[in-house]
């Protein structure tokens, strides 16, 4: 059977990175890139590859369910990797409809369209949910971490959403028998991510020399993971997880947010040529944000020991590729910021 993959969310950040590693490194597979380019998927990120002769993008939305039925019975895919969600906290406070519509209801269109298209003839497929760490919740003691079996305890709109979606996905296999695989990550840091993520908006905010806004005293633990060790991830676990399984991605590399901003501002002071300490002064403490979890922590070994993965990139090399990517990029940024990257689709694809 020839693999014809759907990727969901190809366009964004994560997306981007897996839709190039499949394209690149399986030419023989058919990948369509699937993703509705609201504010965060920039197809930009994917110039180097639009044109590979086993690449299609797709224009459209997940919460479109008749759109979603039609392109499964067109396509007959084999395979999905679902990573289009919305994903920011803050805008889940200020929303979170809008976080119900794409990362619940999408999800369950997308797994309607799988059980129609399928049949019950699972051979040879597979469903692939990618969710996060925040559904577990937080924790308090230093040495604990969230593993496969970790109770769920959401406590944000996002959080609840992505739960929500979780317990879809594990449903439809209990239910139907669907082959599902499901891997919860800790936060990814990288090359083309949008610039309201933490590390992204630090970057930019010291290219323009504006306040770098810390969020309570910066106490906040969170554990990192290079962008492109996630997409290796994710190749692992599609090709050789079992079905039914979770398995948690995590960088093992714990930071407060305020040592993470400090050191950021040493690369860039470094990799800017200002003095030691410049970029420091522009750091700015301001209220907390409502829900905010104090600590998240992942332990990997399940994927480690079973399908025999781990993070590559140490934090600081990470890091430092990161900085230097944005600033030898700053025209990806500067689009980014000011909306002209949405013009790209209409550029490059309208007319086809």
């Amino acid at each position: 059977m020839s693999k014809r993959i759907l990727i969901t969310g190809g366009a964004g950040f994560i997306g981007s990175h897996v839709v190039r590693l499949f394209v690149t490194q399986y030419p023989d597979y058919q990948i369509h890139n699937l993703d509705a380019l609201t504010y965060a998927g920039n197809l930009a990120n994917l110039s180097d590859i639009e044109n590979a002769p086993n690449y299609q993008f797709v224009k459209g939305d997940i919460t479109d369910a008749a759109f979603i039925d039609a392109l499964f019975a067109k396509n007959e895919y084999t395979g999905v990797i679902h990573l289009a969600a919305e994903s920011h906290v803050d805008r889940s406070i200020s929303d979170p409809m809008a976080f119900v519509k794409t990362n619940v209801i999408g999800t369950v269109n997308l797994l309607n369209a799988a059980l129609k298209s399928w049949k019950g003839d699972f051979s040879g497929h597979r469903f692939y949910h990618v969710s996060t760490d925040e559904v577990y919740g937080e924790l308090h003691d230093p040495q604990e971490f969230f593993r496969e079996d970790t109770s769920y305890d959401p406590r944000s709109p996002y959080s609840a959403s992505k739960a929500a979606s979780d317990h879809f996905v594990r449903a439809y296999h209990n239910t139907y028998g669907l082959p599902i695989v499901v891997s919860n990550c800790s936060n990814n840091y990288g090359p083309n991510h949008f610039p309201e993520k933490l590390i992204p908006l630090m970057i930019n905010n010291i290219l323009k020399n504006k306040p770098l806004p810390v969020y309570g005293k910066g106490e906040n633990v969170r554990d990192w993971l290079y962008v492109l060790d996630h997409a290796r991830a994710i190749d692992v676990i599609y090709h050789s997880g079992k079905n039914g399984e979770t398995y948690n991605i995590g960088g093992e590399n714990e930071w407060k947010n305020i040592d993470l901003i400090k050191l950021l501002c040493k690369v860039m002071d470094q990799k800017l040529g200002r003095d030691p300490g410049t970029s420091e002064q522009l750091l700015t403490y301001v209220t907390d944000r409502a829900g905010h979890d104090l600590r998240y922590a992942i332990d990997p070994s399940k994927l480690r020991t079973q399908l025999g993965w781990s993070p590559s990139v140490q934090f600081e090399e990470g890091l430092t590729r990161t900085v230097e990517w944005y600033l030898s990029n700053q025209d990806w940024l500067e689009n980014v910021t000011s909306g002209n990257y949405k013009l790209y689709y209409d550029q490059m694809y309208e007319n086809r």
